[in-house]
């Protein structure tokens, strides 16, 4: 590099050596300042401002007046000089430079910037000893209410009598009770002058006249308290014989009754008859209540009366309602024989089997009977006139049985109703031929004469000595106007295939003696 380079305008700078031992300003930043120009506001006086051209003859700079002593030669080749720090380059901080016209310092960023790093690392390490405190404390806190809710269940439990009683205490429940007006509950306040109880006092009347039945196998299942069925039975004499239904005995099983008070004797059975479901027991005691037995033709559509039973091994229970008609013609379920029965809207279930229906002067006027009782419709109840079944009930207790009584020794479906048609089709698994009529064989006995004939269980008879039938009461008054029982009754039968093809053929059956109740 020539000299007329080096001493070119813009790079007309000298490289001056640092002094050995430095004035003392200059161990203050803030003093270093141009050669030759007095320290700005506020660390000195104002300077005063160059001349518009350099006196010496050089070349003006930017301002007018040459640089006496500039910082550095970049662009000189000539080695910069060392900072206070000792070293040089751009790694060192760079000193402040004042501008000429501004009089303001010129390079602080890098200084500054260094000075806040140093700063907040101080804060941050003030701080931490503050954070850690802090975490201690929180940890504290957090475990002494970990504590102090331990200590609160355990006095609770320990104290949870106590506090509930207090609160019940603060907070006492009040009810309003009151008794019945003295003598209101007296048996002689349910009965009239003329004899006629309300619903409590018939109840109380008649109830001890109502016993249960239980029914077994044999004595062995009594003894193991196995038993077959529940059901109800009337107290009707002070020798201990009972009314009740057929269906709730067994003809050779083993029977208890059980008083309202508990009492409880073994049951003899005295006579049973299946076609009107009515049967007499006996229990050797003199300790029973018999009930008073009414006049049912006496009773009237509307009047008030109460059933008393064991409906589902529930004792003495008692249901009320009213006479809804008298003198219903209704047929057994089980058998179809037609008993004419009271209508009433009293509950009737099972278990209410053989208990009373009784009027409201405490008098017993129907044997309630689950048989009778409406399967298909709510609120009808049927219990046989006590009319109607006293004959029976004074024939069992004399001879056993109904004299006169014959015995086909079949149980049957007859084509009555529209219901009764469809178990029939239901049975043959297929639709009956249309203008088919007869009775359906549903079952035959072993001991009868009938078992010996051509006719089979799922057959039909059609006709009884020429007589065409098709309902069990056709079928019983045909056989019953011209026969007896040992006679010989002609009837002819009929078999169906699936495919609706009908077979005819002709028997002739012996009636039997009925002795046993059975139908």
């Amino acid at each position: 590099m020539d000299e007329k380079d080096i001493n070119s305008p813009q790079e007309n700078t000298t490289y001056t050596p640092p002094q050995e031992n430095p004035p003392s300003q200059e161990q203050d930043p803030r003093s270093r300042y141009i050669q030759g120009m007095s320290m700005p506001p506020p660390y000195g006086s104002s300077p005063t401002p160059p001349p518009p051209y350099d006196q010496g003859g050089g070349t003006p700079n930017n301002f007018g007046a040459r640089p006496q002593q500039p910082y550095n030669n970049f662009g000189t080749g000539q080695i910069p000089p060392p900072n206070q720090y000792g070293s040089f380059g751009n790694n060192a901080p760079r000193q402040p430079r004042y501008d000429a016209f501004m009089y303001e310092p010129i390079g602080f960023e890098e200084l500054e910037r260094r000075q806040a790093e140093q700063t907040a690392a101080a804060e941050v390490k003030k701080k931490t000893p503050g954070v850690k405190a802090a975490i201690i404390l929180f940890v504290v806190l957090v475990v002494g209410a970990f504590l102090l809710g331990i200590y609160g269940i355990v006095y609770d439990i320990m104290n949870s009598k106590e506090s509930i009683d207090k609160l019940v205490e603060a907070k006492q429940v009040v009810f309003y009770r009151e008794s019945k007006p003295k003598g209101a509950n007296d048996p002689e306040n349910f009965k009239d002058e003329n004899g006629k109880y309300t619903p409590e006092g018939a109840a109380i009347a008649v109830r001890p006249s109502i016993v249960e039945i239980y029914t077994y196998e044999d004595a062995n299942a009594y003894k193991k308290d196995i038993y077959l069925g529940t059901g109800s039975g009337i107290v009707i004499s002070d020798d201990g014989y009972i009314v009740t239904n057929a269906h709730v005995l067994k003809e050779n099983g083993y029977h208890i009754i059980s008083t309202v008070d508990g009492d409880k004797y073994p049951a003899k059975v005295v006579g049973r008859d299946v076609k009107t479901d009515i049967a007499v027991i006996k229990v050797d005691t003199d300790k029973l209540t018999p009930a008073t037995l009414g006049n049912s033709d006496e009773a009237i559509v509307g009047e008030t009366v109460i059933a008393i039973g064991n409906p589902a091994n529930l004792s003495s229970t008692v249901t009320d309602g009213i006479v809804s008609a008298v003198s219903r013609k209704i047929r057994s379920d089980s058998t179809g024989f037609e008993m004419d029965c009271i209508q009433t809207n009293a509950d009737i279930s099972p278990g209410n089997s053989g208990g009373a229906l009784v009027n409201m002067y405490g008098q017993v006027i129907g044997i309630t009977s689950s048989k009778y009782v409406s399967s298909s419709f709510e609120g009808l109840g049927f219990a046989i006139s006590i009319n109607e079944a006293l004959p029976i009930i004074e024939e069992l207790i004399k001879s056993g049985h109904i004299g006169g009584r014959f015995r086909i020794g079949i149980t049957l479906v007859d084509m009555s109703d529209a219901s009764k048609l469809k178990i029939i089709e239901e049975k043959l698994g297929f639709a009956l031929p249309e203008d088919f009529e007869g009775i359906y064989i549903d079952s035959i006995s072993d001991d009868s004469d009938i078992k010996n004939t051509a006719l089979k269980v799922g057959d039909f008879i059609t006709k009884v000595d020429g007589t065409p039938i098709k309902t069990y009461n056709e079928f019983y008054d045909t056989i019953s106007s011209k026969y007896g029982a040992g006679d010989t009754v002609p009837a002819t039968c009929a078999h169906i295939d699936k495919d609706g093809k009908i077979s005819y053929y002709d028997i002739k059956f012996k009636l039997i003696e009925d002795t046993s109740g059975n139908y």
